[in-house]
């Protein structure tokens, strides 16, 4: 009985209903959208292309591995976790013999794969397809066969793939540059290939074996063997086989060889997609996180409004002998409905959304195009269940107070709203209160961005989420500090004090998204460029180069420096890696110990750069507090490439936001990254940036800047890494924008009747519009104090905690940008419903039916 009364109340207040379902309709998008991401992270196909014609592929494992064992009341617990590499580990060349002789295997081909950008004139290579060099030996592995031309001999010889050759409109016998692992080199062109299929993730330039063994700069190891079958060896027997001898009792010792068939050769190829993975699911998971506190919070608030304009109706009820239990079942039903009908439409309009989003992180480099987006019916099932849960859980939050108390209380406070919240209310608004401070106090004693980062957003939720409860109260304590302005500036201001006082809750419930928008959004806008300022500055203190050398190329040649490198003048060497500690990710560089305090200066607080070399390794102040490190202490690590080492600590420094955790000796990063070209070159010199660069000119693509440029250069770096983190945040924000009108325009919608009074009372239509004018600037005064409030807390904390100051960046600019287009939706949200609801004539709403 009660869904029928549920259904019949939901038709005939479709527009009492429309705000709750506009809500929960854009919080089930945005969880269809999160989750189609979560699940490309988790399930998301990476197709092979290099491999196409190589069944089984051996490579090495990308992961470093922990093992732990615990021993509790008489039971023993192992738990394995692994943790991806940053580079791409390498195989030992001759487990080509242990292969050959697997049962079934027909050959065995060595692969090689490398850095190889040709510097081709004007936009012949396409930016979306990077370029990679191999063997001509391993062309059979896609395959790649000649169209045209010879295979490469010598070691000036090179085949380049068809698609480069006619974008660069290159054909046999023309030179083209090549800029690899060593100095740029010109090769002549024998032949021209093409892939058996098509090819769309990247270039190949293939080059004789001795010149790709020599640009891999690996001798004596390879990146992966294909391994094909005899005739009548499927390739799940040829791998069964393959994996027997690589892990069983006879394996080659040491060997820590992945065997990878099917959809499994895509990682081994693609180690970006790979890596992305992990990205997109922490991503995803953010967002999605993030996007359902902001779902709960909005459509509670959305239904407790729609609730309260109900409160005569439900006091009614209860006065004709409902019960509780069928108050709190109809709204209950009644939010079911609702919910089925906005989650079905919300997911449905969410995969499309998903797939926007995953286009745009791909356009915008966060996520190669490789990893395929996947979308099955697990998201838009999910966001339907979120969406139904919550909204049966805000109605019944909702109903509380209608369904708890006495019918006749009911009806009185269906004329006239309760002086004071409900002791309830106001305890968990405070207990949520308590609750952010702790966020905000341990968000100060974080210090890296992985953890920092969750906290951040979870912080401003939870304090919206006490204004939320506490916004009676807050509502008043701002009429009375208002109110005596008001007063004196004409009518519409003292009827707006008036309502303000008299219907708090109605406005705690417009307060509360606009609160939650400007916090949010003051969040997202201000976090990052907290750090990056921070980090920037630390880096402008510590270089005491006179000129930093950049490259638009892939790096700095090592040549490049040894040129620029005289009896007077210091030349450092900038490349940079992740390593691990364990399972932890720790940022870090290889820098030329030669000369090194006169052109870098980290801030050394104990040890010394003197005693750097290929044994040792500086560490940050965070690295050495979170390892208990000191000068003499040894550190047992894993390096890109997946190669174990345990370096002695020699030197301990504070500037560890601007130039990383730990810092190396060149020479050992560079002979364990994919790229070992330097990312810059410092230069302490009195020649002039004229005479820099002329001793240069033979390297493409390379400039010398001052340090101040290369500053600028690296700012716009990190606005551009920024930009990811906005739009993952920035429907969030849409979402929360739109609640903020949403409830605004439920809020004046419901006050026909009341305007109606006010016009009969004598009251001019010019005056009702400024009374719900300044009731809006009042709100959205009261917000941005409470919002700026939040985000200038949280800000400040995330600042102590990440760079060990309270100096946020806040651009002021932004800032009055952020408040003026809250202003414009709350005052917009307002004029618009407010000046339909005055077109009715008020004599015919006065003596309509309620």
């Amino acid at each position: 009985m009660m869904l029928r009364y549920a259904l019949q109340t939901v038709r005939a207040r479709k527009g009492g209903f429309l705000g709750a379902f506009f809500a929960l309709m854009c919080a089930a998008a945005l969880i269809t959208a999160c989750g189609t991401l979560l699940e490309t992270g988790l399930r998301g196909t990476i197709a092979t292309e290099r491999y196409a014609a190589t069944p089984v592929v051996v490579s090495a494992d990308q992961n470093v591995h922990q093992t732990t064992v615990k021993h509790k009341k008489g039971k023993t617990k192992v738990k394995h976790k692994a943790k991806p590499i940053a580079e791409r580990a390498w195989l030992p060349g001759d487990l080509a013999t242990e292969l050959q002789k697997v049962p079934g295997v027909r050959e065995v081909i060595p692969e090689l794969t490398f850095l190889a950008e040709p510097l081709a004139p004007g936009g012949a290579v396409d930016k979306d397809r990077p370029a990679y060099g191999h063997a001509w030996d391993s062309a059979a592995l896609t395959p790649y066969t000649l169209t045209t031309g010879t295979a490469p001999k010598a070691d000036g010889d090179l085949v380049i793939d068809r698609r480069l050759a006619e974008r660069a409109h290159l054909e046999p016998g023309d030179r083209l540059t090549v800029q690899s692992t060593q100095s740029p080199r010109t090769y002549r062109v024998t032949g021209i290939a093409a892939p058996a299929q098509e090819v769309r993730h990247q270039t190949a330039l293939f080059f004789s074996t001795a010149e790709a063994r020599r640009l891999a700069a690996h001798p004596g190891q390879v990146t992966a063997f294909g391994v094909l079958p005899a005739e009548g060896t499927d390739a799940a027997a040829l791998k069964r086989s393959v994996s027997m001898v690589l892990h069983g009792t006879k394996a080659p010792h040491g060997t820590t060889a992945q065997v990878s068939a099917g959809d499994g050769r895509g990682p081994v190829e693609f180690l970006d997609a790979a890596a992305a993975r992990t990205k997109l699911v922490s991503m995803g998971g953010a967002m999605g996180g993030t996007s359902l506190l902001v779902a709960v919070l909005v459509v509670v608030g959305t239904f407790a409004l729609s609730v309260q304009q109900r409160h005569r109706e439900l006091a009614l009820l209860r006065a004709v002998a409902a019960t509780s239990g069928q108050i709190r079942a109809l709204l209950g039903r009644e939010a079911l409905i609702v919910g089925a009908a906005a989650g079905t439409t919300g997911a449905l309009a969410g995969l499309p959304l998903g797939s926007w989003l995953h286009s745009r992180f791909v356009a915008m480099g966060a996520v190669p195009a490789t990893l395929q987006h996947t979308v099955s019916v697990f998201p838009p099932f999910a966001a339907l269940a979120a969406t139904l849960l919550g909204a049966w859980a805000a109605a019944r939050i909702s109903s509380r107070r209608i369904a708890r108390i006495r019918p006749a209380e009911a009806l009185a406070e269906a004329r006239a709203e309760r002086t004071r919240p409900a002791w309830g209310r106001i305890l968990a608004g405070v207990a949520l209160l308590a609750g952010g401070a702790v966020l905000v106090a341990l968000l100060s004693v974080l210090r890296t961005e992985p953890a920092s980062t969750p906290v951040t957003f979870l912080a401003v939720v939870v304090l919206a989420s006490s204004v939320a409860l506490l916004g009676p109260l807050l509502v008043r304590a701002a009429v009375a500090v208002l109110g005596g302005p008001l007063a004196l500036t004409g009518p519409s201001s003292r009827l707006a004090r008036a309502n303000l006082r008299g219907h708090a809750a109605r406005m705690a419930s417009v307060v509360t998204p606009l609160t939650l928008l400007i916090g949010m959004t003051c969040t997202v806008l201000f976090v990052q460029p907290t750090l990056g300022n921070a980090a920037r500055a630390q880096a402008r203190e510590g270089i005491r180069a006179d000129w930093v050398v950049a490259a638009q190329v892939p790096g700095v040649p090592a040549e490049a420096a040894r040129r620029l490198r005289t009896q007077h003048d210091t030349v450092t060497e900038v490349v940079r890696t992740t390593v691990r500690v364990g399972l932890d990710k720790y940022a870090a560089q290889g820098v030329t110990p030669g000369g090194l305090t006169r052109t870098w200066d980290p801030d050394v607080t104990a040890g010394s750069l003197k005693k750097l070399t290929e044994d040792t390794v500086a560490v940050s102040e965070l690295a050495a507090d979170q390892l208990h490190l000191k000068p003499g202490s040894p550190l047992k690590l894993t390096l890109g490439d997946g190669t174990p080492a345990t370096p002695t600590v020699v030197a301990v420094y504070a500037k560890g936001l601007g130039f990383g955790d730990l810092t190396f000796a060149h020479d050992l990063i560079a002979r364990h990254v994919d790229n070992p070209l330097a990312t810059s070159v410092l230069v302490s010199t009195a020649r002039t940036q004229t005479q820099l660069a002329t001793t240069l000119r033979e390297f493409p693509g390379i400039h010398v800047l001052a340090p101040a440029a290369a500053d600028s250069i690296q700012a716009a770096r990190q606005q551009a890494n920024a930009e990811v983190n906005y739009l993952a945040m920035g429907l969030v924000l849409a979402f929360t924008a739109i609640a903020v009108v949403n409830t605004q325009a439920m809020s004046v919608s419901e006050r026909v009747r009341e305007f109606a009074l006010l016009r009969l009372a004598g009251a001019t239509r010019r005056q009702v519009l400024g009374m719900l004018r300044t009731e809006a600037l009042s709100v959205l005064l009261l917000a941005t104090a409470l919002g700026s409030g939040i985000a200038l807390a949280v800000l400040t904390a995330f600042s102590v905690g990440m760079t060990g100051e309270a100096a946020p960046t806040v651009t002021p600019l932004v800032y009055v940008a952020v408040v003026a287009l809250a202003g414009l939706l709350a005052l917009v949200a307002t004029a618009l419903p407010g000046r339909v609801a005055l077109r009715v004539s008020p004599v015919t709403v006065a003596t309509a039916k309620e």
